[in-house]
């Protein structure tokens, strides 16, 4: 395990993207939020994604330095198109179109088709209560077969993550933020690159049995080469039996077919389409209930009576804002095979020794 601390692994991500056709700005902006989502504690969405997003980047499937384009716009929805760009840019162009029409009309939503990898969806969530709006995001994959539903072994769905996010006066917003799968495909990578391993039975393969292995997903690889879904004979199992496998399926048709990104399906571009809903609390809040019933209710969950072994029983973010606190000050730990197959991407695209060397010391 390496720890690199918070700047020097966004200096040195933003290097990374700034020698493969990103702008300056594009390239910091893309390490930022990497960084900041394992800085969340979700290091499937962090610079473990380096390689992969170089990867689509050299074969065409992402593309730098785009911006979205607005392709239908009402006073409370629009349709934007990312053009295949990096999430990390046309997904907040699009948040912020969701915030500005509901700031006029109370309620907006916006379908975002054709983005690149959007990341970790509870920033865009963030980023809606930070302006003091609630927001529901409905995300899916066009292209990226990894679950099997409930009772099947094939893959046929995305992870097609779910989103809320409520601001809170004063305080951290609370942010619901998961995958629809046991695990995202990004806790397989991890896995697969000597970091957390799987829970049990996250996996299921041809045969029906269960299984912990990323080679069920990814087949055989070596420690710092490419990790390929495709190969594996397995899929990824749906969270919750029938229910997130209900979920996911919904998400598909909203996030996929709705947004004009299509639903997932095998030979097809890469692309992740997200529905997301705002709404001003202010508006729809008449009679000034919403906050103070929000604050109530936390600490009537809070002060639940844990089972044996929990320390205390959590609300959505909880974590997350313990990690990142954790990490800011300490730095991000890295698996070294995750690091290692990093800094073998940092070299492929030209990226000095010197540099390196300074994230390291």
């Amino acid at each position: 395990m390496v720890t690199i601390q918070v700047q020097r692994l966004i200096d040195f991500v933003s290097e990374v993207f700034a020698h493969a056709e990103s702008s300056p700005e594009e390239a910091r902006r893309i390490a930022t939020y990497l960084t900041t989502a394992n800085l969340t504690g979700h290091d499937s969405h962090g610079v473990i994604r380096v390689p992969v997003y170089i990867r689509w980047q050299k074969t065409g499937s992402v593309v730098p330095n785009q911006n979205a384009e607005i392709v239908l716009d009402t006073p409370s929805l629009a349709v934007v198109d990312g053009k295949f760009g990096y999430g990390q840019t046309v997904t907040p162009q699009a948040v912020k179109i969701g915030i500005e029409k509901c700031r006029k009309a109370g309620l907006a939503a916006v379908a975002l088709r054709n983005a690149g990898h959007i990341g970790r969806v509870g920033d865009w969530a963030e980023m809606a209560a930070a302006e003091g709006l609630v927001s529901v995001h409905f995300v899916n994959a066009a292209g990226s077969l990894l679950v099997a539903p409930f009772g099947g072994v094939e893959k046929r769905l995305s992870t097609a993550p779910y989103c809320v996010g409520i601001p809170r006066p004063g305080q951290d917003p609370i942010v619901l933020d998961f995958a629809t799968s046991v695990v995202a495909e990004g806790k397989v990578l991890v896995a697969s690159r000597g970091g957390k391993k799987l829970p049990k039975g996250a996996l299921v393969d041809s045969d029906g049995s269960l299984s912990e292995d990323p080679a069920v997903l990814y087949g055989p690889y070596t420690a710092e080469g490419p990790r390929d879904h495709t190969k594996g004979t397995g899929a990824i199992r749906a969270f919750g039996e029938h229910k997130g496998s209900g979920l996911a399926f919904m998400c598909e048709l909203l996030g996929g077919a709705l947004t004009g990104t299509g639903a997932t399906s095998g030979g097809r571009r890469f692309a992740n389409g997200m529905l997301a809903f705002y709404v001003d609390p202010k508006v729809i809040d008449t009679s000034s209930l919403f906050d103070d019933e929000v604050s109530r209710y936390v600490d009537f969950i809070r002060a639940t009576k844990p089972v044996a072994g929990v320390e205390q029983v959590l609300i959505p973010g909880d974590s997350e804002r313990k990690t990142r606190a954790e990490r800011t000050k300490n730095g991000v730990p890295l698996p070294d095979d995750t690091w290692a197959a990093i800094v073998a991407t940092a070299r492929d695209v030209g990226v000095s020794e010197v540099s390196i060397q300074r994230a390291m010391s």
